[in-house]
């Protein structure tokens, strides 16, 4: 995992970027895995008017990129815009704590090693009015797992979408939410108001102690949220609320989804996180599968996080959690 710290203006930020990124001879439009369609092209120039209106900002960081790497900010926009939506995302594991002591978000970040070397751990400054964050991201600029400087962490887990309609997608969204939200309320506030164009959940926890799961496509979103029965929400590549249920394609096994659901689930119904180094132990699957693919599988969890909002704190294992390490990260203060 590549670690970078950007500050400035979206434009600037962006420049930063591509200009880095140029630096390395990574030409980041002759890296990516899949071919941009006609239909990406299309689907991307109709979500322009849903990122114009609740995200303009964007298209300066894009443009910046572009300029940065000498390419077309078109593609670019072609590129960012189609992901989660006509291409498909990572696979995760997500939960969400809030207990008399603890609040934390964790959360493994599962895809294809083969493409480790372009994850990336970011921090954000900014000179205007966005709020600055760190976040984790196997897509660019869009986010996948963070937590701003006021204490909101977000993570997302990536749904096979059945339709999809324009919008702003999974890893946009979350970007959005570490920059402009400050509280998990109004994350749900934006959800509620911003079109969707992926499927996707996105686990929510501040400092206060409230927490909140979004199971959200291009025609719903199903939302729990604190006070709840019990003190845990968890997430993985699927829906789980009833409302959601014909809202997805059928999961893709080969990522044991449910098998890691169930572990997560029942780790936290018996209690066995408490803290920060319990949470790392789950993700680690000492309490029952969560990150051991097998070798055959060709994938594997490339990164893992836990976000202690109660202590300010952030441990990241950057690859497998059985084979590497959580340390301590105390480079951005919330």
């Amino acid at each position: 995992m590549n670690h970078e710290i950007f500050s400035g203006t979206h434009y600037s930020i962006g420049r930063q970027w591509g200009q880095k990124l140029a630096h390395q001879n990574v030409s980041l439009l002759s890296r990516i895995p899949f071919p941009l369609s006609e239909e990406a092209r299309n689907f991307a120039s109709a979500c322009l008017p849903v990122y114009q209106k609740f995200f303009p900002e964007i298209f300066d960081e894009i443009r910046g990129v572009a300029d940065g790497q000498g390419c077309s900010p078109e593609k670019l926009r072609t590129l960012l815009f189609s992901l989660y939506s006509i291409t498909p995302g990572a696979s995760c594991s997500c939960f969400a704590l809030s207990g008399k002591g603890p609040i934390l978000l964790g959360r493994n970040s599962d895809f294809f090693p083969e493409l480790e070397e372009q994850n990336m751990n970011v921090i954000y400054s900014f000179s205007g009015l966005s709020q600055n964050f760190t976040a984790n991201t196997t897509s660019f600029i869009q986010m996948e797992d963070g937590v701003n400087r006021l204490g909101l962490a977000v993570g997302l887990t990536s749904v096979w979408p059945r339709r999809i309609k324009p919008g702003m997608n999974a890893g946009m969204l979350l970007r959005f939410f570490l920059e402009k939200c400050r509280n998990v309320d109004d994350v749900l506030q934006s959800v509620a108001e911003i079109p969707v164009s992926s499927s996707q959940t996105f686990t929510a926890a501040d400092p206060s102690g409230r927490i909140a799961l979004i199971e959200c496509s291009s025609e719903h979103v199903s939302v729990r949220s604190s006070p709840l029965p019990r003190n845990f929400l968890c997430a993985v590549n699927s829906f789980h609320m009833s409302p959601m249920d014909s809202r997805q394609k059928a999961a893709a096994e080969g990522w044991f989804s449910e098998r890691r659901y169930r572990t997560m689930r029942d780790s936290l119904t018996k209690g066995r996180v408490a803290d920060a180094s319990s949470a790392q132990k789950l993700l680690g699957g000492e309490y029952g599968f969560l990150c051991q693919y097998p070798q055959s599988t060709g994938k594997d969890t490339v990164w893992s996080v836990v976000y202690d909002l109660a202590n300010r704190k952030i441990y990241r294992a950057k690859g497998n959690p059985q084979r590497c390490p959580f340390r301590q990260d105390q480079r951005f203060p919330f």
